[in-house]
């Protein structure tokens, strides 16, 4: 763990740096209106066992983003839908020839999901509006908060804002019941203009999301803020095994051609082949289907579900072909085949900016607050947003690393800390040198 406190890291930020803070506005965010427009949007969306459902499209989804559109007015942002559904909220700079500064996050949740997944960016960027707002503050660049369609279901507006949305996909069905197409038309967006939305590569000049972890390395190293690294790139595929079935009861155990015997000795082969690299590259086994399924029969067929995860695509292809290796030698010990079949779509790692996580680095110090270099193991809106803007992102921690659960919680004092950080970093990127 790379853990930098900041009483140390204030003789490694050079004095320039330091200085140039110091004539950035000292200013702090609201602590208790953060917590409570996070308990105040968690109301929007809860069906009649008392769950948090406000997935894409729903009626609590069209509340919460109606509540939403006015706070966002209330801050003097101008605020706008665009064809893919998402929410613009925009803030003037004094020079108009610069690009903006753009941050946000989602609102919708996953089924029974928790109130802090996405829902503490939307509002960090909030208050960070606010509080400029406020403060009369003008910035040199134009400021964006962007709240994004259904992160949880097909991250359609952030897809759309990169330009890498497949117009197939939009017939796929979502958690609401409505096709993606539908869902669309419901918030205020138009699918047959989709193609629009996206920008050009410059057309941003940086993309920041503050983020609740996911996982619990902050909290168990005491650290305040997580400065991500990257956001990992993931690999999907299907592994069939397939043996030959027979009695169970008739069939001497050293005569049997055992898929699933086989499928056993591989899932233990690909958790060596991980832990057998240095680095935090993670990988999972976590769907098993047996053929013909009974008691009685040696399994004849098996598909596992197999997914490597890691910041350089090049790390888990070596991965792949050391777990192809050992799969092929299994094989041919127990009499069967094993097959792997890649499922789209591959996703690539996105690096986080240096230049902006150099800031965020610096906003932190200068606020006193303690961070380390992390990467990012589940996929965010951001990583779309860096094909065509400089990227990176803020972790706070998250109580027991839980979420996409009732469970998940990030105290008060946390999402105050990621949201002090996320505003200071956006003054010193704003800044002119």
């Amino acid at each position: 763990m790379q853990l930098i406190h900041s009483l140390c890291l204030a003789c490694l930020v050079s004095f320039t740096s330091v200085m140039a803070f110091s004539q950035l506005p000292d200013i702090r965010v609201n602590q208790q209106r953060i917590e409570n427009r996070i308990f105040e949007l968690a109301n929007f969306g809860i069906d009649s066992t008392g769950k948090g459902y406000r997935v894409s499209y729903s009626s609590g989804y069209l509340e919460a983003r109606a509540w939403l559109i006015d706070q966002m007015k209330q801050a003097g942002l101008e605020v706008s839908i665009d064809y893919a559904g998402n929410i613009l909220g925009r803030r003037k700079g004094s020079d108009p020839s610069l690009k903006p500064i753009a941050f946000g996050s989602h609102i919708d949740m996953v089924p029974n999901g928790g109130n802090y997944d996405g829902c503490l960016g939307a509002i960090s960027g909030l208050e960070v509006m606010q509080v400029l707002h406020e403060n009369h503050i003008e910035t040199n660049h134009p400021l964006e908060l962007i709240i994004t369609t259904d992160e949880e279901g097909s991250m359609v507006g952030s897809r759309s804002l990169a330009g890498n949305l497949i117009l197939e996909d939009l017939n796929n069905t979502s958690h609401s019941g409505l096709t993606i197409r539908e869902g669309l038309k419901v918030i205020g967006g138009d699918p047959d203009r989709i193609q629009s939305v996206a920008r050009q590569k410059g057309d941003v000049a940086a993309f920041i999301e503050l983020h609740i972890e996911q996982g619990r390395i902050l909290e168990t190293e005491n650290i305040q803020i997580g400065i991500v690294k990257g956001i990992v790139g993931i690999s999907i595929y299907d592994v069939t095994i397939e043996g030959v079935a027979n009695h169970a009861g008739t069939t001497p155990m050293n005569l049997r051609q055992d898929a699933l015997l086989a499928a056993s000795k591989l899932i233990l082969a690909i958790h060596e082949v991980i832990n057998g690299h240095e680095g935090q590259q993670v990988g999972n086994v976590g769907k098993i289907t047996v053929k013909p399924g009974a008691y009685n029969v040696i399994p004849e067929k098996v598909v596992l579900g197999m997914e490597l995860r890691d910041l350089s695509y090049d790390k888990i292809m070596v991965m792949f072909k050391e777990i192809e290796s050992k799969a092929a030698a299994i094989a041919a010990s127990t009499g069967t085949s094993i097959a792997f079949k890649n499922k789209p779509p591959v996703v690539m790692p996105a690096a986080s900016d240096t230049s902006i996580q150099n800031k965020i680095m610096e906003a932190a110090t200068s606020l006193g607050y303690s961070y380390t270099f992390m990467p990012s193991g589940a996929g965010h809106d951001a990583q779309n947003m860096s094909l065509i803007a400089p990227m990176a992102m803020i972790f706070v921690p998250s109580v027991g690393g839980v979420s996409h659960s009732p469970k998940e919680f990030t105290k008060a004092v946390d999402m105050a800390n990621g949201t002090n950080v996320l505003l200071h970093a956006i003054l010193l990127l704003d800044k002119k040198e």
